[in-house]
């Protein structure tokens, strides 16, 4: 493809304004327009960076866009999607992808037969801490998670699981490459009346066991995860784009800790990821997170709540 590739935002709210500020500036990109159901809010962020407001997807001329990326509220996600699927145009979902797994399938299997791009919002796979540091996690024994936040204005609409702690069983899912054979968790609402904090221990078949957990009622703000693994431990700071890595090393026949940090080249991993979306619309290639890999989360986002539902 020669022509920049045609690109609306869905959802221009605290999420997706970021995704209209970075498409806006990217190369290759015409950003087509932004679309916000809220009286003004379209106006308002299409005036901010040149570009025509929507207050309905259907709005949209037809045959205008090549691609969107959607940032509403999780439970119309599907609904905002689907359509455009079944027209043929390329989406990324932000996460949880779906409200639901059959709702996911459905949408994985309708982008499965348009032959379009299903990607899904899964930013911290972007995170250059995380790119730096996963091909150095083998076969980790045991991880331990850490994501803790202020109360946000935002998102209230899912728990702290599907909101905050899907960010880490994606990562996970991906850095273990194990079926998770049994799941412990609990969760507690505190300020809503869904969970707003929440623990989970993940077994996974190869052995590895997970700890994790995410709150959205912190006064500090951690994003941390320790993987250790046999003769070496890696430390990575989503927040910071950190990694320390240290192993283990004969010296004079004794065992000798040594690593430090890793160089890492810093970057937004929202800019990051809507890149690769760009790139994967274009080259017609699965993307980082692919709308199955973002399928598969919920899936175990979806274990953990029903996990804590049957401790209570």
């Amino acid at each position: 493809m020669s022509e920049p590739l045609r690109v609306a935002v869905i959802g221009v709210g605290h999420l997706g304004q970021h995704h209209a500020r970075l498409l806006s500036a990217m190369n290759g990109v015409h950003l087509v327009g932004v679309v916000d159901t809220q009286p003004g809010r379209a106006e308002e962020i299409g005036a901010r960076f040149g570009v025509r407001a929507f207050t309905h997807t259907r709005d949209l001329p037809p045959g205008s866009v090549d691609a969107v990326t959607i940032a509403v509220p999780t439970v119309s996600h599907v609904d905002v999607a689907l359509p455009l699927v079944d027209a043929g145009v390329s989406v990324l979902v932000e996460k949880p992808l779906a409200s639901s797994l059959p709702e996911a399938d459905r949408l994985v299997d309708a982008a499965s037969r348009r032959g379009v791009v299903l990607a899904a919002g899964h930013t911290e796979r972007f995170n250059p801490a995380v790119v730096a540091a996963l091909p150095l996690v083998s076969n980790p024994r045991f991880i331990e998670v850490h994501r803790l936040g202020e109360f946000p204005e935002r998102s209230l609409d899912i728990d702290v699981v599907f909101d905050v702690m899907i960010h880490d069983l994606d990562l996970l899912l991906t850095a273990v490459k194990s079926d998770v054979v049994s799941v412990e968790a609990v969760g507690v609402n505190v300020l809503t009346p869904r969970i707003d904090i929440a623990n989970v221990r993940l077994r996974f078949a190869s052995g590895c066991i997970a700890n994790v957990t995410a709150s959205r009622i912190s006064r500090d703000k951690v994003r941390k995860v320790r993987f250790f693994q046999h003769d070496s431990y890696l430390s990575i700071d989503f927040a910071s784009q950190d990694v320390e890595v240290y192993r283990t090393v004969a010296q004079n026949g004794r065992p000798v800790i040594q690593g430090g940090k890793l160089d890492v080249v810093r970057d937004e991993p929202l800019r990051a990821e809507l890149a690769d979306f760009v790139d994967a619309v274009r080259g017609r290639r699965e993307p980082g997170v692919s709308g199955r890999a973002g399928r598969d989360a919920l899936a175990l986002a979806t274990r953990v709540a029903e996990s804590m539902q049957s401790s209570e």
